[in-house]
């Protein structure tokens, strides 16, 4: 059975999973990472993209994906097209990655930002990061040198990060410094570790 020694861990854009996903490595641990299956498959799908959205998306490496993302974060039914051609690829190479970490029997994680949002995926233990809408804001429109307006629709496109905090099995505030992120990371570890014990 797929999934039986993972963790998903997630929140939402731009509160810090990739710092806290970095820690993980650093420990040890295994992460899959959907973003980057996700940038794969999007240059493997890059004809049928291109078909759906427009030529203009092709690049000599693959898809623009920052025209690709103000496209389809700007139109919802673009958006759901998208998603129903790269979801299922995702899931399915997810799968075959976690059925590989379970037979090592060891904790593992799955990074999925889009983990509530999707109900994808049969993963019974949650990590959520998280951090102040404010400063969510401001992250992204920093990490991405977005507008405010095109920042704000991209987290609107997420379930609020409060509804998610309620779901999870383990909650990181990442509203500090990297070191108290790698403080609290560390912390939440040992707890998780004594839950597969």
């Amino acid at each position: 059975m797929a999934f039986k020694y993972a963790v998903a861990l997630t929140g939402s854009i731009a509160t810090g999973k990739s710092a806290v996903s970095r820690v993980l490595q650093e420990e040890g641990y295994e992460v899959i990472d959907a973003d980057s299956i996700a940038h794969t498959i999007l240059n493997e799908q890059k004809d049928t993209i291109a078909k759906m959205f427009g030529k203009e998306l092709l690049l000599m490496q693959g898809i623009d994906r920052k025209a690709l993302g103000a496209m389809v974060f700007a139109d919802e039914k673009k958006r759901k097209q998208l998603e129903s051609l790269l979801h299922p690829l995702i899931y399915e190479r997810i799968v075959a990655l976690s059925q590989i970490l379970d037979a090592k029997k060891h904790l593992y994680f799955v990074d999925i930002p889009l983990f509530f949002e999707g109900k994808r995926y049969p993963i019974q233990k949650v990590l959520v990061v998280y951090t102040s809408n404010e400063k969510q804001l401001h992250r992204l429109m920093q990490r991405d040198n977005s507008t405010k307006t095109q920042a704000q629709q991209r987290i609107d496109t997420q379930i609020d990060i409060e509804e998610k905090i309620k779901k999870a099995s383990y909650v990181i505030d990442n509203s500090g410094t990297l070191t108290a992120l790698k403080e609290k990371t560390l912390r939440i570890l040992e707890e998780i570790q004594k839950d597969f014990i």
